[in-house]
């Protein structure tokens, strides 16, 4: 049997390196009967973005690379279609396997099934029920498309059957974020604040005399256009940090390169690197990140796979983001992240809250770090059926 993985954009990464490996161990077990061919569509082409990735998670060297690059979304995924369609056309797989939401998701399941070649999704149903977010579009129509949806949840097998998927179609098997934060928690837990500090600051950004090692400082990250792109939004968001959340703690930002041109656009970035309680750093690599999670005393974000991780982690998150596809994470449902949108009195209040609440780990059903095991059961099982 020949599978071919897809991947296009950093979360892709996590999500793909416990597939791989469970792969090779069925393939250990016996006698090699799964060819895999990685396919790296190269929506992320920046080395931090990237190349840092495979090597932090031990993913091979796709077998290749499509290079599509940056550009608008039509862009990405046109060229990609027209790339992948090429691809599936000489090798001719059994299965193509898509992960996530990102474009290579949306791109790569089209230009299957138009081959009639079976499609499964990884990380199928998740809905936020937000048509301006392109993620939702790439959703929705990937597993409209799929013919295997791997779903994290059951809120998410629930999703698929309201939407009139069939049964047999939706397989509950977990999330596959946690298999990969379960694999390298104790490498990340290795690794020292100062020296991830010292290693991706900014250059002109403030080192602190002193580092609080653990519970001591909140960490942020944000670049979905609608927190970044609208100057109404972001400054006010800016002004919470310098004024509110910096005199309470250290923060460390870790910048995302959509986040840093907005602030040098609008005048804010010299402010910023020289404030004395805010640090500024590259975006950091997958162990790096799990560390600072650790010791994090809050998590502002609108990352979904923070979420999941601060869920697992017992990391308290405001999540900048007025709704999210990941609802199992939430405190309402038993995990460790709250709604806050971008409106500064509701982030004030949920922040000021969060900061007297503990670290709760929560670990939803299923979330076990065995989901990639499940997964190439369920595949083999179909194709045997």
């Amino acid at each position: 049997m020949k599978i071919i993985s897809v991947v296009g954009a950093r979360p892709n990464f996590m999500k793909i390196a416990p597939f791989i490996q469970a792969i090779e161990n069925h393939n250990l077990e016996n006698g090699g009967d799964i060819e895999h061919i990685l396919v790296h569509t190269g929506q992320h082409y920046d080395v931090r973005m990237s190349e840092a990735f495979f090597k932090a998670l031990n993913i091979p060297d796709p077998d290749i690379n499509l290079e599509i690059g940056s550009g608008s979304h039509a862009e990405q995924v046109g060229y990609t279609m027209v790339a992948f369609e090429k691809v599936l056309m000489d090798l001719k797989p059994d299965w193509v396997v898509v992960v996530g939401d990102v474009n290579a998701t949306l791109s790569c399941s089209i230009v299957a099934k138009k081959l009639n070649i079976k499609v499964c999704h990884i990380e199928a149903g998740l809905r936020s029920g937000d048509m301006t977010m392109p993620e939702e579009i790439n959703r929705l129509v990937t597993d409209r498309l799929s013919d295997l949806l791997f779903t994290p949840d059951r809120l998410s097998s629930e999703n698929l059957r309201k939407e009139g998927m069939s049964e047999e179609k939706i397989h509950f098997v977990g999330n596959i974020m946690i298999d990969t934060l379960e694999a390298n928690r104790e490498k990340a837990t290795a690794l020292k604040i100062e020296n991830i500090i010292k290693e991706n600051l900014i250059e002109g950004s403030n080192f602190p005399k002193t580092i609080p090692i653990d519970f001591g400082y909140g960490v942020m990250t944000l670049h979905r256009p609608s927190n970044v792109d609208s100057e109404e939004v972001f400054v006010p968001l800016i002004k919470f940090l310098l004024d509110e959340v910096s005199v309470d703690h250290l923060l460390i930002w870790t910048v995302h390169p959509r986040a840093r041109m907005r602030l040098v656009k609008i005048g804010l970035w010299n402010t910023l690197l020289c404030h004395p309680s805010i640090i500024l750093l590259e975006p950091v690599g997958y162990h790096e990140m799990i560390r600072l999670n650790m010791g994090a005393k809050v998590m502002l974000t609108d990352s979904g796979g923070l979420q999941e991780e601060c869920c697992v982690l017992g990391t308290p998150c405001l999540t900048l983001r007025w709704n999210t596809e990941r609802p199992v994470t939430l405190r309402e449902n038993g995990g460790a992240s709250v709604l806050v949108g971008n409106n500064i009195e509701r982030i004030r209040k949920e922040y000021l809250h969060t900061l007297t609440l503990d670290r709760l780990p929560s670990r939803p059903e299923l979330w076990d770090g065995h989901t990639a095991e499940r997964i190439v059961e369920v595949i083999l099982k179909f194709s045997k059926a």
